[in-house]
């Protein structure tokens, strides 16, 4: 089975709004991918398709003494297309990107390791993945897929009843957070690669695999009763988390190389 499965009338219909994102705006798209669950590899038939892409602007737009960024003026520095049943499309502005990524921006981060990429300036992505490994900071990493994970486990993981499909919305947020614990580079997108390498035997991987096959068959997991093998695996990694916060390093990157980058995409 193809866990990052794109119909390749989808793929079309992404590139057709990539396409007309670049005529409607007088952009460049530089780069751009999937971001959801079919690049997380748990996607159901019928989930949509999220793609995200970084862009370019004419070199005139970055060049005024005031921005003008508000919702509606004309130096909005995010493009997003209205949602509808199946694609939801949207970018950021490459300054956008480059200010997130001197944050060690995770969300940015994934993006540039996505298994599913519908376009790329190669030189340029190269670049800017060694970038965003050179801005790669392990803490702030920790943090946010803690967050993640805390955030799902209260709202949908709490009773005796649960939102079926949550559970691998907390599961791989805990994996991201133990993969930094251990490894020097950031976690995968891929699900399953955090899977084969924290989990690869067991009874909560055994009861993992069973949710991911159901999920991938399903057109909705819909609300259940609890999995206990995969439940008590989240409440004590939970618990574990919120005891101690790992004492981890941060990024370093310098934001000359950031500027740098910035003033020779534009100008050369």
């Amino acid at each position: 089975m193809d866990i990052h499965p794109i119909a390749p009338e989808k793929r079309e219909a992404v590139l057709t709004a990539l396409a007309d994102i670049e005529r409607k705006y007088d952009v460049r798209i530089i780069f751009a991918c999937e971001s959801g669950s079919r690049g997380w590899g748990f996607s159901s038939p019928d989930s949509d398709y999220d793609a995200r892409f970084i862009y370019m602007h004419r070199r005139p737009w970055y060049l005024t003494v005031n921005e003008r960024t508000r919702l509606g003026q004309p130096q909005r520095d995010v493009i997003e297309l209205p949602i509808d049943d199946e694609l939801d499309v949207s970018g950021w502005d490459i300054r956008k990107a480059l200010r997130l990524l001197a944050k060690s921006n995770p969300t940015l981060s994934e993006w540039m390791r996505s298994p599913i990429v519908y376009r790329q300036q190669d030189v340029i992505c190269a670049e800017l993945r060694r970038l965003t490994e050179a801005f790669y900071s392990p803490v702030a990493a920790w943090h946010h897929y803690f967050r993640m994970a805390g955030s799902n486990f209260r709202g949908y993981l709490r009773g005796e009843r649960v939102r079926t499909k949550k559970y691998l919305y907390v599961l791989r947020p805990i994996l991201a957070c133990q993969w930094i614990e251990q490894e020097d580079g950031p976690p995968p997108m891929a699900f399953e690669q955090l899977l084969d390498r924290l989990l690869p035997t067991g009874e909560v991987r055994l009861a993992i695999d069973a949710l991911l096959a159901k999920k991938r068959r399903s057109a909705e997991v819909a609300n259940g009763p609890r999995i206990p093998e995969i439940s008590s695996f989240i409440e004590a990694e939970m618990a574990r988390m919120e005891l101690r916060s790992p004492q981890l390093p941060g990024h370093g990157g310098n934001d000359e190389l950031l500027d740098d980058f910035l003033r020779r995409v534009l100008f050369d």
